[in-house]
This record gives structure tokens, sequence and C-alpha cells, in this order.
């Protein structure tokens, strides 16, 4: 067990968010249509590609990714959240099935951490096609207690619409919130908007590009934060293994919330302590 990164005020959380695509690496608008059957089918190098992912996201204390899979032909049967968790070493890790297919695919989301959480909590977000939800991760201190959510929104927006302001509900229960993942609208949205105007979160840098990764246009992926968490370091980092860029940020806890990180410890689900909470 290792102490904590502090600064003179707070701990610094090191925080990252990645849609892996199940473990394709796209770099030019065609490979969309040449690695579609990696979608379906396995493939032999997804699990080197992965092997890259794990080595970038290693040094973070929390991730979340979207677009795992949970386990099925395409990725061998393979649980990627728990492989990524395994080979970047992280103790503790949970996968969330969104689109259960059987034995042909099984979309996830999952979050990886170096913190014991509280708790887990698989939330159901509203839409009109269901499946769609989200990772919300209790964290409690001695004073404070801090949430992390892990998201991968609706492409329509009427349904992000909606599953925002659910999930204003959810972070407006807590002190301090962490909410990050693939929303699918960029930082100006009427989403966006309606979601800072009914919280106190907001976004560290709203210039943050991340897809596609070989041309970042559009600041799709976020990592916000509420307003007593201080932001440090924000960015996304260069990596060519899926067709999103990553993003990081840097926080500064407040005083009254402390965590402890644990090191090379057996890999633990999440699952003892988790919950299915409905809108």
């Amino acid at each position: 067990m290792d102490s904590p990164s502090t600064s003179d005020k707070g701990q610094i959380l090191r925080v990252l968010s990645y849609n892996v695509q199940v473990g394709i690496r796209t770099s030019r608008p065609r490979h969309y249509f040449t690695g579609s059957w990696k979608h379906i089918l396995p493939c032999p190098r997804r699990l080197k590609n992965l092997d890259v992912i794990a080595n970038d996201i290693s040094d973070f204390d929390i991730v979340g990714l979207q677009e795992v899979d949970a386990g099925s032909i395409r990725s061998n049967f393979i649980n990627m959240a728990e492989y990524l968790a395994g080979r970047a070493e992280f103790p503790y890790w949970h996968h969330q099935v969104n689109r259960n297919l059987g034995k042909f695919a099984k979309h996830s989301n999952g979050i990886l951490s170096h913190f014991k959480p509280t708790e887990i909590v698989n939330l159901r977000l509203p839409g009109l096609i269901p499946g769609r939800q989200a990772i919300l991760a209790k964290f409690e201190s001695a004073k404070d207690s801090l949430a992390v959510i892990v998201v991968h929104l609706a492409l329509s927006k009427r349904a992000r619409l909606q599953q925002l302001e659910y999930i204003s509900e959810v972070v407006n229960d807590f002190p301090h919130a962490i909410v990050m993942g693939d929303m699918n609208c960029r930082c100006h949205s009427n989403e966006m908007r309606m979601l800072f105007d009914k919280t106190r979160l907001r976004e560290p840098l709203d210039d943050m590009h991340t897809f596609p990764s070989w041309r970042p246009m559009y600041n799709i992926d976020h990592i916000l934060v509420t307003s007593e968490l201080k932001v440090r370091k924000a960015k996304a980092l260069d990596s060519p293994m899926s067709d999103h860029l990553p993003i990081m940020t840097e926080i500064e806890l407040p005083p009254g919330v402390e965590m402890t990180r644990f090191e090379k410890s057996p890999i633990l689900t999440f699952d003892s302590y988790m919950q299915d909470v409905k809108p």
C-alpha cells in the first residue's frame, strides 16, 4: 500500500476516460469499412492493441472505459475490462453490459480503480431504446464523499437530454462528483448547457477534441468536475488505438476527501457491493 499523491492542500487524483472501440485500431476513415468485420469476429491483433491501451492507462488512479466487450466471439470470450485491469495492475474493476447480444457481442462500459469504492451502482438511463446505463462509483472518506460516474450516452439528442437530466439529479446528491465518458455531444450543446445549469459540474477545457482520433475535430468525450474540485491539468492524449482519443484530468481533491491507493493487490470485482437503480 502506497501513500497517495498529495499537494500542499489536497490529494491529487489522476483520472482518464477512454472509448476503446473494442480494441479496434482505427486511423483512417476507410478503416470503418475494411475493419467492420472486427466488430463481429475475433481479430488476431485485438489483444496486442489492448496491451498497448493497458500500458497507456496504467499510471492513472481511476479509468472510465466505453465500448468494451464483456466476453463474446469477437473478443475470444475475454472480458476486456477484466483483461485491462489485469494487464495494467488495477486491483478493482467492474463492467456493465448495456447491449447483450449473447455470444455475438456484449457491449459494455467499465471502470478500473486503485481505490476501493464504498458502493457501485448501475444506473439505468432513460431513452426510447432500453439498455443504456451509467456506472456510479461511490468513494467515502473520513469527512466527505466523492461520486465518479462513467457514461456512454445515446446518439439521439432527445435521449441525451433525458439521460443528462437524470444524471444531474444523481450528481446533486453528492458534495463532489466527476462525470466522464463518451457523451456524443459537444461542450456547448444544448444538452451540456442544461447539465451545467442544473448542477455544479464544469468542464476543465472546452477544446479537447477527441474524435476522430486521426484528425480530432469534435469534443464529444468529456471529464466534468464539480466546482470544489480543482483541476491542475487536462488534455487529450495522443493515442492511435481507437477512433477516439483518451482524455485525462489531474484533480486536486478538497482536504476533506482522502483516498488510499492500493498497488498490485489481488484483482477484485466490485460486484459484491453493487446494486441496480432504475430512473
